[in-house]
Order: structure tokens, then sequence, then C-alpha cells
């Protein structure tokens, strides 16, 4: 079903648009009308989409339309100098994170452009912004609830604008690009937070405290006649509790969906194996470098929206509106009872100490079979590629029968420290930076702890990635806690499990949690050999080892009996020895953040 999309007049420039905007009046500039509130892709019959300063223009505008009710600010500034801008919408006057606190309002932030090309939340939200305003849409809803409105996340990808930067996409005209000018992937970055776009969001976030962030996006992938697909966290992951909340969150939206004739997917539609649809789907739970991954760690609401690639531009756009209008009709409904859900989470969080604590999730092997809205298709070998490709019929829809697994479990879990982490002073400054990025509470010890009882990750096994993820070198850590005694210096943080926030704690700081500071290569240093023993010098440390310890040499010499590779391999025979002698350096392969049961005393 395509669905109608009203008609508007048309200016085919972005000057024509600010002109319109402008429209000066006794020397003031005269209040925007509403349609002077439409967007390029509006005015175009969604052919084309603008550049930013129409956001500019735009954001100024509502601001100027509806003084009481919407703010225009800057929240950041990109790599490549521009404003990154935002508007917070509410009818309720509650305009500032503190009074939203104070009147107990849910903030709702609606995030655009993350990955530039994909633009059509820009589009719908603001027209999503209009229609609510003007009452048409979701009537009442900003009584209830502040939104907050992010145009375009990624501001200079979108300024990197041309024909073709999506090719598997269709339309608009032109659009910008997936990554920043940094060539960073925004939608990688939510944990560990490299650009100075993330950091702002992260401010953001973490001011406004959102109970939902909806995140917009549009699919890759396959031809099938879905037009969208939904995914809300905590939902398989995170609090069981607010799990509940999750579901219905995801669950209405797709009511609404397919009330307005949407083809809606709870699930993103990837198949198993690349290109072959026969293979069928397989849900899962992201890590928190993406947007509905991180938050179920704050123990708020993320949700993901895809629209499908190959629909038209204004199919795409009308369907992120109806998800917009969803979302924020469904939170002005049931904000209050969600929020009372959140700060019961907060509280659960707070006592996660000594609670096994999931690091990942994995989907198991049980699979369902499920209709699937799909066209007909041929799999033949390629005389260009020379591979099996497919072909798709979008002439000839056809309903498969395909194997669906979404059943998920946990994968790695942990148990959580009973008081916290303890970073060294000699990492405190960059990991301190990172924790206040996230909002993460922390002390700084004034005083040395002397023989503290504490566990230790000590590395069994480091594998650096063969290549580089979003400009880092990930890392693959084998090894386990285990008790130790330590001096712990002046200075070292103290990270307390017993916050809101402890699942993004335990997300950040165990060395095998998939988007840990570790795992992105933040302590590479510590799992890189630097000392070494001269082979002529071990051999006769080795001599004088075997010599005066009968029971190493009889160790020695079952490890040569047992161990054939051990035995043809003469560097490790030979740090054997050295690994067991003073100079062996006891720090390599040490994890730099240590575990506590017991928090220092202040």
């Amino acid at each position: 079903m395509m669905r109608r999309l009203p008609s508007l007049p048309r200016l085919t420039t972005i000057a024509a648009a600010l002109a319109v905007l402008a429209a000066p009046a006794s020397g003031l500039a005269a209040t925007p009308s509403a349609d002077a509130l439409t967007t390029v892709a509006e005015r175009s019959g969604y052919a084309r989409t603008g550049r930013y300063d129409e956001v500019i223009a735009l954001c100024d505008a509502f601001a100027q339309r509806y003084p009481k009710s919407v703010r225009c600010e800057t929240f950041g500034t990109t790599p490549e100098g521009r404003p990154m801008k935002l508007l917070v919408a509410s009818t309720s006057g509650a305009l500032t994170p503190e009074a939203a606190r104070e009147r107990g309002l849910p903030v709702t932030l609606v995030q655009g452009g993350i990955h530039a090309g994909e633009i059509d939340g820009k589009d719908a939200g603001f027209r999503a912004l209009r229609e609510v305003l003007e009452g048409r849409a979701a009537k009442g809803a900003l009584d209830a609830q502040v939104l907050v409105f992010v145009p375009v996340f990624n501001v200079d990808g979108h300024e990197r604008f041309g024909a073709w930067n999506r090719p598997n996409q269709r339309g608009p005209e032109e659009m910008g690009w997936r990554t920043t000018a940094q060539n960073h992937n925004l939608n990688r970055d939510y944990a560990k937070a490299d650009t100075p776009e993330m950091q702002a969001m992260l401010a953001l976030i973490d001011r406004w405290d959102p109970l939902a962030y909806v995140d917009l996006h549009v699919t890759n992938g396959a031809k099938f006649e879905h037009d969208v697909s939904i995914q809300v966290e905590p939902l398989n992951s995170g609090d069981a509790e607010l799990r509940k909340v999750g579901r219905a969150f995801r669950d209405g939206v797709i009511a609404d969906l397919a009330k307005e004739g949407a083809l809606p997917l709870p699930f993103y539609p990837s198949f198993v194996e690349n290109d072959n649809p026969a293979s069928g789907f397989e849900d899962s739970v992201a890590p928190p470098r993406f947007s509905h991954g991180y938050m179920p760690l704050r123990n708020r609401l993320g949700m993901l929206v895809e629209t499908h690639s190959w629909r038209p531009y204004s199919h795409r756009v009308e369907t992120t509106y109806d998800t917009v209008v969803s979302a924020l009709d469904r939170v002005a409904r049931r904000g209050r009872e969600w929020q009372a859900a959140t700060r019961a989470a907060d509280a659960r969080a707070r006592e996660l100490g000594g609670d096994p604590v999931p690091l990942d999730y994995k989907t198991t092997d049980t699979a369902r079979t499920i209709p699937f809205r799909g066209y007909a298709y041929s799999r033949t070998p390629s005389e260009v590629s020379g591979a099996l490709m497919t072909r798709y019929d979008e002439t000839t829809p056809q309903l498969w029968q395909v194997p669906l697994r979404d059943e998920i479990a946990p994968g790695r879990t942990v148990t959580a420290p009973g008081a916290g982490y303890l970073v060294p002073a000699a990492h405190a400054a960059w990991v301190g930076d990172k924790l206040r990025q996230h909002g993460v509470r922390f002390e700084t010890l004034k005083a040395p702890l002397d023989d503290a009882r504490v566990e230790a990750f000590r590395a069994e096994g480091s594998e650096f990635a063969s290549g580089s993820v979003e400009g880092r070198q990930r890392t693959t850590l084998a090894g386990a806690w285990a008790p130790e005694t330590t001096d712990v210096a002046t200075g070292a943080l103290f990270v307390p499990i017993a916050q809101p926030l402890a699942r993004l704690v335990v997300a950040l700081l165990e060395p095998q949690a998939p988007d840990s500071l570790a795992s992105w290569g933040g302590f590479n240093n510590a799992f890189e050999r630097k000392e070494y023993m001269e082979d002529y010098v071990a051999e006769e440390v080795a001599r004088e080892m075997l010599a005066r310890d009968p029971r190493l040499k009889s160790e020695f010499e079952a490890r040569l009996r047992d161990d054939a590779e051990f035995a043809k391999n003469p560097r490790a025979r030979l740090d054997f020895f050295y690994r067991r002698h003073t100079a062996w350096d006891e720090r390599y392969g040490l994890y730099p953040v240590l575990r506590t049961d017991q928090a220092p005393a202040r």
C-alpha cells in the first residue's frame, strides 16, 4: 500500500525556502507561517532533501513561530566547525531539563541522520513536529512530554552531498554520507565515544535523561515488501522488569504502523547467509556501540527504526513520520508509568553488586518458520562476478516461508564486583574522562590503599585484530579474575557499582565485554611484551634453576615429554624458566583495572 502525502507548494531552491522564512515587515521579521515550516522534501514532492542550512533556518523558524513551545539550541560543534542543532518542543512550557524534571515529564529524544545518507528522519521529524504543534497529529502529545529533536546528528557527513551516496536506496536525488568528516561511523561510537559528535550527544543524553531514544535509519539489503523494522531494547536484554516496557513500546508502535497500512517487522531483515533469502533471519541484541544497545545500559528505552531502502523516498518518509507520531503518542499516554518503571530499574541497578550480569547475548539455534512478504526471485551464476547472484522480480509478490531464529539468551556472564572497580593512577586521567563523558559516577582516592584485597585479571591469551576497526585495533582477551593483594596508590579511581549506571560501568570496565575500553584497544600496551632476557642469559639462568630446584626440573621434564609443540620450540622452553624468574615482568598481561568487594574508606 502506498500512502499519499499532502500536496504542498513547490519551491525549487534552498534560497527560495529561506526567502519565505525571512519576509521582513516594518523593519521586523514576521512570524513564520505554518506553511513556511515545510521542508524542501515536501515542496519537491519528495524528490529532494534540503542541505544543512535548511535545518538551521527551520530550527530558528520553529522557535520564532512557537516561542512558548519550541527552543532552537546548539549542542555541539562538528570537526569541520558546523553547529549541531536541536529543537526542544513541549506545549507544557517545560523547555529545559530542569523544568522537565520538576514537572515529572518524560523526555523523548528523536534523532535523524546519524548515517546522513539515510536522511528520512530529518524530513519526517520536521513534518511530525509541525503537525503535532498544529494539533493535526498525536493531539496533546506535547502537553505530556518534552520532545528533543536532533534533525541531523552526522552534520559533516550530511554536507558531503551527492547522488549515488547510497546506491542501494531509492531517493532522494542527492543525500549525505554514512560517516563523519573523520570517517567515523557514529553508530559504532556510543560506548567508546571517540568523536566530538558523540561526546556532545552523550552530554545531551546525560543532561536530558530521555525516557526513550528513537534513532531513525534506512536499511541496506534485499528487495521485499516489508517497509520498516522496529527494534526496541530492553526487550531481550537489560533489566528484566523493564523489558515489559520495551515490549509494550515496540508492539504499540508496530500496531500503529500496521493500522496506517505499513508492513512492519520486529527484527532487522538481514539474511543469515548473505544474498540468500532461503537462509531466513536471525534476531539479536546489539552491543552498546549501537544506540539501541547503549540505552538499555542506562535503564532507558532505545528504539531502532529502519525503513526499507528500496521503497521510494516519499513512502519511507511517510512511514518514518507515522513512527515518530506513534512514539510520541505512546509516550504521552504511558510515559509517567514507564518513568516509574525506569526509576525502579535504577534502584535495582544500584544493588547489582555480587549479581550475575550478562556481557553479551547470543541467539540460540531454535528456529521457527514465518511467512515473509518477498518477491519472486532466482539465483543464478553471474557472468560479471562469477558468483551466485539473487535477482528479484518486483512485479511478482511472493509469500516466503523462511526460518527465523529469535530465541535470545545471555552469552558471556560475569558476577559484578561487590563494591566496584579500581583504576590505577597511571590510567586515571583518560579513563576518568571517558567515565565523565558517560555520566558515570566515580571518586579519586585521596589516600593509598595498602595491601588491598582485590581481584585482578591476568590475560592467559590476547589477540589483537589484524586490521583497524573505527581507527582502533580491537583486542580479545582470554583469562579470568582471581584474588590478589596489592597496593593501590593515591590518585586511583574508585568506580562504585552502586549507581543507576551500574550496567554501563560493567560494560565499559569488564575486559571481555564486547565494547569495553579494553576490547576497543584502550589498554593494549598492557598486553605487549616490553622486556626480554637474552637467550644466552636465559640459558644460564635455566641451568642454575634446574640445578637447585628438583621440583622445577621434574615439571620441565614432564612438559618436554607431554607437550610436543613445547618440546620443539626453543623460545617456549627458555620462557618456561624466564617466567618463573624474579626478572619476569609481573605486570605483563595484567589488565590495569581491579575489582574490589570493599569500598575504600572516605
